[in-house]
């Protein structure tokens, strides 16, 4: 008989017990709260997910909208720059001296005359 209670739990348990023993799954509530649980999960990492998504979407947004302003900008830069050399060649031409001198009053050399200087002789005070 003792080998038979322990074959058979259901005969030796009170009445309470029995009517516990006789629920086949008491794993369901415990399983609704997982899922539940699994849900919640789900759902805070969709929002979470959708947050990071409009995040990076702004990121990239602005570092596209810096690099076409940056590009602009440097095109700017380089037309100013080809300007400018044009301006410094025609500022450094012969023609603009020849008008430069002639407004300092400077005067073209008519007879040039060069000293000679004897290699024997030295200038002493």
């Amino acid at each position: 008989m003792n080998q038979t209670l322990t074959l058979n739990p259901r005969m030796g348990l009170s009445p309470s017990a029995r009517s516990l023993a006789s629920r086949p799954f008491l794993i369901r509530p415990r399983l609704t709260l997982n899922l539940k649980l699994f849900w919640g999960l789900i759902l805070i990492s969709i929002i979470f997910l959708l947050v990071f998504y409009v995040f990076q979407v702004n990121f990239l947004t602005r570092e596209i909208y810096l690099i076409q302003n940056s590009e602009e900008k440097l095109k700017e830069i380089t037309q100013e720059n080809e300007n400018l050399e044009i301006e410094f060649s025609k500022s450094n031409s012969l023609a603009n001296l020849e008008k430069y001198l002639s407004n300092q009053n400077f005067e073209k050399a008519s007879q040039v005359k060069y000293i000679k200087i004897l290699e024997s002789e030295v200038v002493t005070k």
